[in-house]
């Protein structure tokens, strides 16, 4: 697998080699995001070991580790059946007085198998690796197990940590490296359907678009007709009523209301599910950019912030029976059918993601601390962006049709734009239009004209 992007990360773990003391750094995130790449892209060149957990005896564990020792250090010497405990190999690790990454990976592994791990690695930690030349890096895919063990305020490992890393998958910029001759289109039907996941992407390198779905997604046996569901038994003790939770959201049913209706379940019980969805990255809670007391906005809508996870539970989980029966083509039409949909909604996401880098790159010469959406009960706008400081306002649409954006898109946007209550009198207000096939040649001459913000795809003209 390529390596790509990833230099924010890079740059902050080798600040952290520079530095004399010993270093305990977390990485985490959801599986398959590229936590081992990165710890192995930084290693690199390095003296380093690298340890992957599995789901067996403690002990079994030990004797492992404790060969990659020996292997490492090149000392027959050491049991052959392991050191008795943890905390005897990290001593012996230190006592080596050298400069070295020990990368542990699936670190929630080694803790189910034994729940005293934690507090073992903490009482090594204190009284042997912080005062040693070691730059230990715990990964792990269990987002909940890493908070749980080393994150949280009662966690053996809290306060030790020197650095963590969540890492989240690619953004729509760093998803097109993956594809540098695919146009914009393609790359959007690519990320709409499989989002910035690393190992998903490379399944549409050399394949078309319809060839890797039907391929890769909609067939039985394949790893990623069961990965959603693989991913939440991994995460969730009793998973079936998340799924049903999930199956609505991908149905557009967005309201609290909405999802009780079409779940059956009661209120209490579809947010203490989507609290632990949130919380595990899948769904996110959308709130109305200008809200002042967001946390106690009652405004908040749902959505499974996953493109993967939306666009399986959609087409494969909801589908099930038919792909079962290898009735493929059906499930295939009802994709193309609902797809720009699909495309539509990601291009307004895509579209703050290009404002902002056109902000960042001085192409627009405003800065902004709150960028997202607004709405009320008749009227919703796709992006707002929001400088308390400035009293600035930024309003934008984002149209993923084939027909050009004509100056009445302009002034429906500029009428709604009036119903936003926020900031002080007299404020400055920016405008921004963002197309797939560009503007008609009014509109681009009232954008000269008032100075509005036009972007075709992703290019500002």
């Amino acid at each position: 697998m390529k390596f790509v992007n990833r230099g924010d990360e890079l740059k902050f773990l080798n600040m952290k080699w520079m530095s004399s003391q010993a270093q305990l750094i977390i990485i985490y995130g959801k599986r398959r995001v590229g936590k081992t790449e990165l710890a192995i892209q930084f290693a690199k060149n390095k003296p380093h070991i690298y340890f992957l957990c599995e789901r067996i005896a403690s002990q079994n564990e030990l004797k492992k580790f404790t060969q990659s020792l020996a292997d490492y250090f090149k000392d027959e010497f050491l049991p052959k059946d392991g050191f008795n405990d943890w905390e005897t190999a990290f001593k012996y690790i230190s006592a080596r007085k050298e400069k070295l990454v020990l990368i542990i990976d699936e670190f929630p592994y080694l803790a189910e198998t034994d729940k005293s791990i934690p507090s073992v690695f903490q009482k090594a930690w204190d009284m042997y690796l912080k005062n040693s030349q070691i730059y230990l890096i715990l990964l792990g895919s269990s987002i909940s197990m890493m908070e749980e063990t080393t994150l949280f305020y009662k966690a053996p490992l809290y306060g030790r940590r020197t650095g963590q890393i969540f890492l989240k998958p690619f953004g729509f910029k760093d998803v097109k490296k993956f594809f540098p001759k695919k146009s914009f289109d393609k790359i959007l039907n690519i990320y709409s359907t499989v989002g910035g996941t690393p190992p998903y992407l490379l399944k549409f390198c050399d394949k078309k678009y319809i060839d890797a779905v039907k391929q890769e997604i909609l067939r039985k046996g394949q790893p990623l007709y069961e990965e959603v569901e693989f991913l939440l038994r991994e995460e969730l003790k009793e998973p079936r009523n998340y799924f049903v939770i999930l199956e609505a959201l991908s149905l557009g049913k967005t309201k609290l209301s909405e999802i009780i209706n079409e779940t059956g379940f009661d209120k209490s019980m579809v947010s203490r599910y989507i609290s632990i969805l949130d919380s595990l990255q899948i769904t996110r809670k959308e709130i109305p950019v200008t809200e002042k007391i967001p946390e106690k906005s009652r405004k908040g809508i749902y959505f499974i912030d996953d493109n993967f996870f939306n666009f399986w539970f959609r087409f494969v989980f909801r589908r099930r029976a038919l792909l079962e029966e290898n009735r493929t083509n059906e499930v295939l039409r009802e994709i193309s059918k609902i797809l720009p949909q699909f495309l539509a909604r990601n291009y307004e996401k895509i579209a703050v993601e290009i404002l902002q880098e056109a902000i960042n790159n001085k192409k627009i010469p405003l800065n902004f601390e709150k960028i997202g959406r607004w709405w009320d009960k008749n009227e919703e706008i796709d992006i707002v962006a929001t400088n308390s400081r400035t009293n600035e306002i930024l309003f934008g649409e984002v149209k993923w049709t084939n027909k050009k954006i004509g100056t009445n898109i302009y002034e429906d946007l500029k009428i709604k734009s009036q119903r936003v209550e926020w900031g002080k009198n007299k404020q400055k207000k920016y405008f921004a239009l963002f197309g797939k096939n560009g503007f008609t040649e009014n509109m681009i001459k009232l954008a000269r004209k008032e100075k509005i913000y036009l972007f075709k795809k992703d290019v500002l003209m």
